[in-house]
């Protein structure tokens, strides 16, 4: 075999390869009426075309969270935080609301913290005109607190230039952009689950 057989054989979802990486799409809008979930579904459709993922879209409108923070663990946090547990890496579509990212979508990441850490995330976002940004760049101090990898490629896009299915075109540059950090995510994800298996992760 060629070289270039023996380095496929050790991709991920090839046989003798290591196990696909586990990406959890988190929708982080609850809102009626939200544009998130068709973004989701559009970005989780993409990425299920590779070998090298298994994905599990992660609805926050599907968890029944308590209005304050607990005392206890309730079932539906516990549920939320297994799945967190159990991600390699995530992707977290996140609309834009007055500069930032939806209250619920902070309530949901404060749930976690352990099974947060020494995972690469990236993020999908899109807005009116504004395109997500200013919610990225606070996402990335909140993962960066819980010791996250916040890969550098993102995928934003303008919600009016998506007609009314609230997804964008599948030749365009947000598509392109998904490629790109799906890669990225891919390789920080097998990095640092190879990384948490010789050595646990101490902060």
């Amino acid at each position: 075999m060629s070289r270039a057989g023996d380095a496929r054989a050790g991709e991920p979802g090839r046989p003798g390869g290591p196990e696909p990486v586990r990406l959890a799409v988190i929708i982080g809008s609850t809102r009626e009426g939200r544009a998130g979930e068709a973004v989701a579904h559009w970005f989780a459709a993409r990425a299920r075309r590779r070998d090298d993922l298994a994905v599990d879209v992660v609805d926050l409108a599907e968890f029944t969270f308590p209005p304050r923070y607990p005392c206890a663990v309730t079932p539906p946090v516990a549920a939320f935080t297994g799945r967190i547990e159990l991600a390699d890496a995530f992707a977290v579509v996140t609309p834009e609301y007055n500069h930032s990212f939806p209250a619920s979508l902070k309530q949901a990441i404060d749930y976690a913290y352990d099974e947060w850490r020494a995972k690469p995330v990236g993020f999908v976002a899109y807005g009116h005109r504004s395109q997500g940004f200013h919610a990225i760049e606070h996402l990335r101090t909140v993962f960066t607190e819980l010791h996250m990898v916040t890969v550098r490629g993102r995928v934003t896009f303008d919600l009016l230039d998506c007609g009314d299915g609230a997804r964008p075109p599948d030749d365009g540059a947000a598509a392109r952009d998904a490629g790109a950090m799906l890669d990225q995510l891919t390789w920080w994800a097998l990095a640092l689950r190879e990384a948490r298996a010789v050595r646990p992760y101490v902060s």
